[in-house]
């Protein structure tokens, strides 16, 4: 979250001072009109799939609970509620913040020319690429170990030596079958 909010509050200011007004302009045209297409389409989104469990569980439609159908609802409610709680009404707070930047900047454009002052720009530019060098440094360089624990039978197999062991005729075979060709 950090990085969304570093380039939602200074691509105003980049585009602002490095391009022109009459840019910002159309920055804040495009974010809005993205912007509040993706919040409705994920809030109207995320009630439906909440809806449709709902509407399984108490009208027993489908087979009612414990089906395959209720299954697969219980996993779109899943996906559904971040998306009405959470995400569409975010995107309508970054719209917020990226108007109330652009408005705050406003005096400082007034009357300017595009590229007129664009070495400003250059700093929200700057700014945004040591934040993502940071949050590359710190969080992302050494990524996370999620490989899933190895069950125990299989891992005792492997101890005792009775896993599945290849002999060498059948690596060769694998090896000279690689390409899917028959060796004769």
């Amino acid at each position: 979250m950090i990085l969304p909010g570093l380039y939602a509050i200074l691509s105003p200011l980049a585009v602002g001072f490095l391009i022109g007004p009459r840019c910002l302009v159309g920055l804040l045209a495009g974010a809005i009109s993205s912007g509040m297409m993706l919040a409705l389409m994920m809030a109207n989104a995320g009630g439906a799939w909440d809806n449709s469990k709902k509407y399984i569980e108490i009208e027993g439609a489908k087979g009612g609970k414990g089906t395959d159908i209720h299954k697969a609802c219980i996993v779109g409610d899943t996906v559904g509620d971040p998306f009405k709680d959470t995400s569409g009404p975010a995107l309508n707070i970054l719209i917020k913040l990226m108007s109330i930047i652009s408005l705050t900047v406003a005096p400082l454009l007034e009357g300017r020319a595009d590229w007129e002052i664009w070495y400003y720009g250059l700093i929200p530019i700057f700014i945004m690429l040591f934040g993502t060098y940071l949050v590359y440094h710190y969080f992302w360089r050494n990524p996370l170990d999620i490989t899933a624990p190895v069950d125990g039978a299989a891992a005792k197999d492997e101890e005792n030596g009775n896993g599945k062991e290849e002999t060498a005729d059948a690596k060769e075979d694998t090896e000279d079958n690689a390409g899917g060709v028959e060796v004769s």
